[in-house]
């Protein structure tokens, strides 16, 4: 396996993920619950906001932005378009990024002012658990809602993505011998 490989599937999942919590944000209510819906529209906002500012980080170009959020909330369609072409992106960075240039420091400025210094590996790796930390907190604003959450798990992408894992996974559980390893097909 490359070194590029788990990355590219944190990245698929975290697209995966992001597409499904958009369509489950449907069910908020713009009347009912309007301060709700838009807490979740800018926390989800904010994670498209550091997406752009670390694209700019991981590339040495320079990003639009002066704080880790924009000012107001886009609209719920105005952000999956958003934050589809950032996931986009991010899978086509992946594409071109170099094993060696992932393990490369990079100095740069947070919005603070303050001087960060990351490798681009652990960039990434930030904005795969910032990117869930935030539809975490988005999850629990829609349950308190009683909105259908997406099933937001890692797992669930992966038997998705790839139906085999879930049915080899599947067989060796009714009846795969002790020993074996139930996720290759024999």
């Amino acid at each position: 396996m490359s070194a590029i490989a788990p990355l590219r599937k944190l990245f698929g999942y975290r697209a995966w993920a992001n597409a499904e919590f958009l369509e489950k944000m449907e069910g908020f209510d713009p009347d009912l619950h309007a301060e709700e819906r838009k807490a979740a529209l800018r926390l989800l906002n904010h994670t498209y906001v550091v997406d752009q500012i670390f694209a700019a980080h991981l590339t040495g170009g320079e990003h639009r932005f002066w704080a880790d959020n924009t000012p107001e909330a886009p609209s719920l369609e105005d952000l999956r378009t958003a934050l589809t072409a950032s996931d986009l992106w991010y899978l086509r960075y992946l594409d071109i990024v170099t094993p060696e240039q992932l393990d490369e420091s990079v100095s740069f400025v947070f919005t603070d002012g303050d001087r960060g210094c990351m490798s681009r590996r652990e960039m990434l790796t930030h904005l795969v658990i910032h990117s869930g930390y935030h539809r975490g907190e988005v999850g629990r604003i829609m349950s308190q809602l009683s909105i259908r959450l997406p099933w937001d798990t890692f797992a669930v992408y992966l038997h998705q993505t790839e139906p085999s894992r879930r049915l080899v996974t599947e067989l060796g559980r009714l009846g795969g011998s002790r020993g074996k390893n139930p996720c290759v097909a024999e």
